[in-house]
C-alpha cells in the first residue's frame, strides 16, 4: 500500500521564512521538504523556493539540525540580536 503526503497550504511560505529568519533548518522542515519534492501538484513559486532554501543550505547559509538544543541555542541568539534598544524621549 503506497501512502500519499499531503503538504498542508502554505507550509513551504511558512518553512522558507522560518529558515531565512532564523539560519536553521529543522528536523520537521526537512520532512516538509521532502513531501514537497514528491509532490506534483507544487506551483512555481513553491518548487523555485525549494530551490532557494536547497541552494542556500548548500552555500552554507542555512544549518540543517535535528538537535533542539542547538535550535533553542539560535533562537536566543536571534533574540539578542534583535533586541530593542530603550527608546528615548526628547
Amino acid at each position: 500500500m503506497l501512502t500519499q503526503i499531503q503538504l498542508l497550504p502554505g507550509a513551504i511560505s511558512e518553512i522558507f521564512a522560518s529558515a531565512t529568519e532564523t539560519g536553521i533548518l529543522t528536523l520537521g522542515d526537512r520532512y516538509g521538504l521532502m513531501a514537497a519534492t514528491l509532490d506534483e501538484g507544487l506551483d512555481r513559486e513553491e518548487r523555485r523556493a525549494v530551490n532557494r532554501l536547497l541552494h542556500f543550505v548548500k552555500q552554507g547559509h542555512i544549518t540543517v539540525t535535528s538537535d533542539a538544543l542547538s535550535l533553542s541555542k539560535r533562537h536566543q541568539q536571534c533574540a539578542e540580536l534583535v533586541e530593542v534598544s530603550p527608546v528615548t524621549r526628547y
